[in-house]
């Protein structure tokens, strides 16, 4: 598989990121979770994603085990969260604010759980909302000096954070972004997300450099090809149009969505969630599949009108 540099870093990675938020399989490690990961690296994925929340650190487990013996072959990025397991199993448990003591102690504890000596790209889950920013990339400075962290960055953060971020001009700056990015951009904490992102962050990625790693190519599952979409829906009508270009072209829905990220220009790589071998192979066709520019204008009037729609109806 090609390589792309992500961002200004030296690190070399698949366009195509396989993360270990499953939706199906257990966070935990299992043979169904390695095996996947295990096929995705088989085929020249070297990227991949997870979090110490994602099953409270059983998908570390399960990648670092995936990755045995094989650690030189992969780029391992993984989040910190801003809150502790929860106490009765859902949800979100106590806050646990960026400080330096517990961005180390949970830097250690991930890197117990994936079976080795550095992260690639360490990210923060999402903002804590207490820590000054200066704080947070002294910090995180700090492990990138220490070899517990190549690089840094951040993930589910406001363009006005990230812009805190990069001013502080910090010698060790953060060097990349993980984003909820899809055509449809909708299914995510309510309103245009993807329309905010691309107002607002991507501008500053074009100025930074950063690299961007975009998640959830189906929009959280609702332009997954097996998933009903309700009849006359604004939905639908971009469903179909994907469908049309998938067939012009011998692809499925998922890799014209893939396709689709990947033509982004500020997008560095696509963030799936294969749960089978089957679906690495068929995440990892769609990024290698240019869209032709007749594909690409028909789905941005089809997505333009899907967003028009959408806002009549808030």
């Amino acid at each position: 598989m090609n390589r792309l540099r992500f961002g200004q870093t030296d690190l070399w990675v698949s366009p195509l990121c396989q993360g270990t938020a499953f939706r199906t399989l257990p966070r935990a490690d299992g043979p169904e979770a390695r095996r996947v990961l295990a096929h995705a690296l088989d085929i020249g994925v070297n990227f991949f994603d997870s979090s110490n929340a994602y099953g409270w650190g059983g998908a570390e487990e399960v990648l670092g085990r995936a990755l045995a013996g094989r650690r030189d072959q992969a780029v391992i990025c993984t989040k910190v969260a801003a809150f502790g397991p929860p106490k009765d199993g859902e949800g979100k448990g106590a806050p646990m604010p960026f400080t330096r003591a517990n961005l180390f102690a949970q830097a250690e504890a991930s890197l117990k759980r994936l079976n080795t000596d550095y992260i690639d790209l360490y990210l923060l889950h999402q903002p804590d909302n207490t820590t000054p920013a200066a704080e947070i990339a002294q910090s995180m400075a700090e492990l990138v000096h220490s070899g517990k962290v190549r690089y840094w960055g951040v993930s589910n953060h406001s363009a006005a954070q990230l812009r805190e971020y990069l001013e502080l001009n910090s010698p060790v700056p953060p060097a990349g972004i993980e984003e909820y990015y899809n055509v449809a951009g909708e299914h995510l904490e309510g309103g245009s997300r993807v329309a905010r992102l691309e107002a607002e962050v991507f501008p500053l990625l074009r100025q930074s450099g950063l690299g961007l790693l975009a998640f959830s190519p189906l929009d959280t599952g609702f332009l997954d090809p097996g998933r009903t979409i309700t009849t006359g829906s604004p939905l639908a009508g971009l469903a179909a149009t994907l469908d049309q270009v998938a067939a012009d072209l011998g692809l499925t829905r998922t890799q014209v969505c893939i396709a689709w990220v990947r033509s982004r220009p500020e997008v560095s790589c696509v963030l799936a969630g294969a749960e089978s071998p089957e679906q690495v192979q068929e995440n990892w066709q769609g990024t290698q599949q240019p869209l032709p520019s007749e594909a690409l204008s028909a789905i941005e009037e089809a997505r333009q009108i899907y967003r028009q729609q959408q806002a009549a109806e808030r």
